[in-house]
């Protein structure tokens, strides 16, 4: 949510191809030779973009759990330089509280990389709820790099956890394909990893735990209420509820919907059907919000109008915000009264339903 992006990810000086690659939960710079092989030149929380000018490497990216700046790193490797100081005063006033790092076993042997954000003002031993933050993709992933929005949730007095369940990108080919898989091991490895946090953090409250997420983060967090009474509230963001709307209506929907469930609906529809958070919405019992660009053509706004309309009938408190003229990159590029409208409208709804025991 701090990165535009733009630019380039890949470059040639001389005989050298430079490129971009996520490994885990770095991304290196690396440089490739004309026979195929490659080397890291050094290794970043995350990178936006980069240019190659001399010996050296410009880069817009993340370093030190701080929001993007501008380095220049020089390509015969060692430490970088950081040319601006966008963010220093921002930095000064406000309490970062750093991730930590913890691992644990996907059900099929993997290992798998979560992030634990404690409260500010973290006190040991007084009980605080938590929220567990999907990101989008599938073909994504988190890392240590600054997240404004995992900062304000724990700002307000919330443990944050976060992980790159199967799906995720950085972990090579069988890792992120989940073709015709949606809501399975990617579902086993979110409730894992949400037993995981609570085994190592008993200062979490299990009675208090919020779920959010955007696109397949939202898709995740409808399937997950649809599957679970364990969270106390949710935020679905530019999610998919039903994949027969979301081929029919979305920009990529004809061959996306297809090329993840492994069907098209004219093909499979009972396919498509079974993976579809929407059949389940019946057994919802979570408040949840959802938020949704009104332009938004990757995930069209039927996909939230759908699952609240369910949710509406069942009597379940939910809410539906659509933001005018906004659309798939609301929480990144949107204007920045929308960005901050939607920020208020998940605070507010994880105060009622998570802090309510302290109100």
């Amino acid at each position: 949510d701090m990165s535009l992006g733009g630019g380039k990810v890949c470059a040639v000086q001389g005989d050298s191809l430079y490129a971009v690659r996520l490994q885990r939960d770095v991304t290196a710079l690396l440089r490739f030779d004309k026979a195929g092989n490659f080397a890291p030149v050094a290794s970043y929380e995350g990178i936006a973009c980069f240019d190659i000018i001399g010996e050296n490497a410009y880069l817009a990216a993340f370093r030190d759990h701080r929001p993007q700046e501008l380095y220049r790193q020089p390509l015969s490797g060692g430490e970088p330089e950081r040319l601006t100081q966008f963010h220093d005063a921002f930095l000064e006033t406000r309490q970062i509280s750093r991730p930590e790092h913890i691992t644990f076993r996907s059900r099929d042997g993997q290992e798998v990389d979560g992030w634990v954000i404690r409260p500010s003002g973290y006190e040991p031993g007084k009980k605080y709820p938590g929220v567990l933050n999907i990101h989008g993709g599938p073909k994504a992933a988190y890392g240590v790099q600054y997240y404004h929005e995992m900062q304000l949730l724990a700002a307000g007095g919330r443990f944050v956890f976060y992980t790159n369940p199967h799906g995720s990108d950085g972990r090579g080919q069988d890792y992120f394909d989940l073709v015709g898989r949606w809501g399975t091991i990617d579902y086993q490895d979110l409730m894992d990893f949400t037993d995981e946090v609570l085994r190592r953090y008993p200062d979490v409250d299990a009675d208090r735990l919020g779920v959010c997420g955007g696109s397949y983060g939202g898709y995740m967090t409808n399937w997950i209420i649809g599957h679970t009474d364990r969270f106390q509230a949710a935020c679905s963001q530019r999610s998919i509820a039903n994949w027969t709307g979301m081929e029919g209506t979305a920009d990529i929907g004809y061959y996306f919907a297809k090329g993840q469930t492994g069907a098209s609906h004219r093909e499979d529809r009972d396919l498509q059907w079974q993976q579809s958070p929407l059949r389940y919405a019946d057994h919802v019992t979570t408040p949840t919000l959802f938020l949704h660009g009104e332009e938004d053509y990757r995930c069209w706004k039927l996909e939230a109008i759908q699952m609240f309309t369910a949710l509406q009938l069942r009597g379940v408190p939910s809410r539906l915000c659509l933001f005018p003229g906004e659309n798939h990159e609301l929480s990144r590029s949107g204007r920045p009264r929308q960005r901050l409208r939607r920020l208020e409208e998940m605070l507010r709804w994880y105060q009622r339903y998570l802090n309510k025991q302290e109100a």
